[in-house]
């Protein structure tokens, strides 16, 4: 279970120093500190379970998303993030592995997510279509279709039946909250796939 300093500070008010038995329970493996104020409780907790509340408002995306998928063939140990009006990205190395964090669009940032509960977490997660605009936004814009097949096919490694699955209608609300070249050729497209 995620804890911050302060609920733990607040558990622990009976004890003469509650700093000093904190630092003591850390020590003894009791709390793993994530970043400064937050701890965790289970050393073994998947990384992205604790991704939300390390950094935030965020949510799961970009090739951590693509692979939880099943979109690209390679598995993502780094969790990636979408944040919005950050300014910058943010990387943070901890026990429970690398996380990074980047902006989307504002206006894109809150639609097509799934929350999901695992136990006692709570974590947000891009749908598939989301997952990949957020990924294209941050790519270098392409001239065409064509350049676009070339990146998704060869550069991403996605399948073409894989792209074909996606919901048009999605991507095509979508590609009007980014303003991205890349975004908008995917919608393209996916409405000549349809044809």
């Amino acid at each position: 279970m995620i804890k911050t300093t302060d609920m733990l500070l607040e558990e622990m008010s009976s004890y003469g120093n509650p700093k000093a038995k904190l630092s003591r329970m850390v020590r003894k493996g009791e709390y793993h500190p994530v970043v400064k104020g937050l701890y965790e409780t289970d050393r073994n907790v998947p990384a992205y379970l604790l991704a939300g509340s390390i950094y935030g408002p965020s949510y799961i995306s970009f090739e951590y998303a693509l692979s939880f998928y099943g979109l690209i063939p390679e598995i993502v140990y780094t969790v990636t993030c979408a944040t919005f009006e950050k300014k910058k990205k943010k990387r943070y190395e901890t026990i429970f592995g690398t996380f990074i964090y980047r902006d989307v669009p504002s206006d894109a940032f809150p639609l097509e997510l799934a929350l999901i509960q695992e136990g006692d977490y709570f974590y947000r997660i891009a749908n598939p279509e989301k997952a990949l605009c957020d990924k294209l936004y941050t790519m270098s814009p392409v001239a065409n279709v064509a350049e676009l097949s070339d990146l998704l096919f060869d550069d991403l490694r996605i399948e073409e039946s894989a792209i074909s699955e996606l919901s048009e209608e999605k991507v095509r609300i979508l590609s009007e909250r980014y303003h991205s070249t890349n975004v908008k050729k995917l919608s393209s497209m996916l409405r000549r796939m349809r044809k």
